[in-house]
């Protein structure tokens, strides 16, 4: 019983709030929060990219040279402990929105570069596990608690074809890094990833299954070609000195025949263009084509072609971030049969969002925590994109850590795909075995990869 003049403590009241300097998947410094609340505590590991766009929240590093090359994150983490401690200590860390309100006020920078996004965002993440923690529920139904109630309305016109109502929990279709280029594998090839993505599965887990076996098919067919040893790049995918990038399509498409799928059928590809990584103010640089600048145009040719040709049902920033002429036009060529997707054209920021879909560009977003910086803006920017018809992608980064919270925000928000990485690398797979962790719950096991995917590849037509 309470004495007299005292009241129960709220099991979410945050009481600390701890930061450190870890290291991610790359050897880089990250930062980590651990947030204490009186009924329990929750900590988050923030993420780092290595194709990052300019339009990104701000990632803090102290910048002297004496120590990790300048990479620490010092900084960041005294930001925690010296600012946004004091602020937070006494607050509710259930009111997720308000405890990311609170943030971004502090920071009072529009990219977060005061504080640091990665400080900010460790804070966000941390407040969301132990508010789940103090509730005795998991991570995902907490975040499924979070989305329900973000209500957004774009009020415009979307250039997307016609979508699938998304936005229930399920599983998400998981898109597959298998050969890597760019700055994902020392620029080996221009485009940064070929993926594959099991479309045709029945069940989440026999779509990954399917991608293992491609997997391993694949290195037994590079290996035979005479790149045997060929290294894996950040995100796990194959990095082999490749002639030209149909070659990897070639490939790919081999070890998914070897293994007795069907191209286009079972499991469809995509590749993560990166276009802004080789794009000058002269035109698009391609060290495949002999260090040749090529058009907007042209470029979109190549891809028309190759999507008629090659089962690619997906593109992720197949021209610059600043290039609107150009995805005006690779929209209206091609966005009613294939995906385009904007990473660093979006950032997972809902202005840029908002400029696309006013500008009639892009019809896929892919969404990254980091880039933003909160969590409570990561869903407002999801909503957005389901507002608008423009279907989201959940993704890691190149740089990862063991944390596991992009699977649980797939699944509670039913975005419908994710974007982890290839089979290889444990804090790909971390990520990958949450998902099967959540599969064998029946609140969140619907199967959304089969019924949810708009592009089927309808081979030349």
């Amino acid at each position: 019983m309470n004495s007299p003049g005292t009241s129960k403590r709220s099991p979410t009241r945050i009481d600390r709030i701890l930061a450190r300097e870890l290291f991610d998947s790359r050897g880089k410094p990250t930062v980590e929060v651990e947030l204490f609340c009186s009924g329990g505590s929750g900590r988050a590991i923030v993420p780092s990219g290595a194709s990052t766009g300019q339009y990104e929240a701000c990632e803090l590093r102290d910048h002297d040279a004496r120590r990790l090359g300048g990479a620490g994150v010092s900084r960041a983490v005294q930001n925690v402990l010296s600012e946004i401690s004091p602020r937070l200590v006494g607050q509710d860390a259930a009111d997720q929105a308000e405890i990311d309100r609170v943030l971004c006020e502090l920071d009072g920078t529009v990219n977060k570069t005061r504080l640091g996004a990665n400080a900010i965002l460790g804070v966000s993440l941390a407040a969301a596990h132990a508010a789940a923690a103090a509730a005795h529920i998991s991570l995902v139904d907490h975040l499924h608690q979070l989305w329900k109630p973000i209500s957004v309305s774009i009020g415009l016109e979307s250039p997307a074809a016609s979508q699938p109502t998304l936005g229930a929990p399920g599983l998400p279709l998981p898109m597959v890094n298998m050969i890597s280029g760019g700055l994902h594998a020392g620029q080996n090839l221009d485009f940064q990833d070929f993926l594959a993505l099991p479309v045709g599965a029945p069940t989440f887990r026999q779509g990954l299954e399917w991608i293992v076996d491609i997997y391993h098919a694949l290195a037994t067919r590079l290996t035979a070609a005479g790149y045997e040893g060929c290294l894996v790049g950040d995100e796990g995918g194959f990095g082999p000195r490749l002639g030209d990038h149909e070659q990897a399509i070639e490939f790919l498409l081999a070890a998914i025949e070897q293994v007795g799928l069907r191209p286009g059928v079972d499991v469809s590809l995509a590749i993560d263009v990166a276009a802004t990584h080789f794009h000058t103010a002269d035109g698009y640089r391609l060290n495949c084509q002999r260090g040749e600048l090529w058009s907007a145009g042209q470029l979109i040719d190549l891809f028309d072609r190759w999507t008629r040709q090659y089962p690619i049902v997906s593109l992720e920033d197949p021209l610059s971030d600043d290039d609107w002429d150009g995805w005006r036009e690779i929209t209206m060529r091609l966005g009613g049969r294939v995906q385009l997707i904007g990473d660093d054209l979006f950032v997972t920021n809902g202005a840029r969002l908002r400029q696309g879909v006013e500008n009639r560009v892009a019809n896929s977003v892919l969404i990254k925590l980091n880039q933003i910086g909160t969590l409570t803006e990561t869903l407002t920017t999801l909503k957005m994109a389901f507002a608008a018809g423009y279907a989201p992608v959940i993704s890691a980064r190149s740089g990862e850590t063991e944390d596991v919270t992009i699977a649980d925000l797939a699944v509670a928000t039913g975005a419908g795909q994710i974007k982890i990485g290839s089979v290889a690398r444990s804090e790909r797979l971390a990520k990958y075995n949450q998902l099967l962790r959540l599969s064998e719950r029946t609140e969140w096991n619907t199967w959304l990869g089969k019924e949810l995917w708009r592009f089927r590849w309808n081979g030349a037509g």
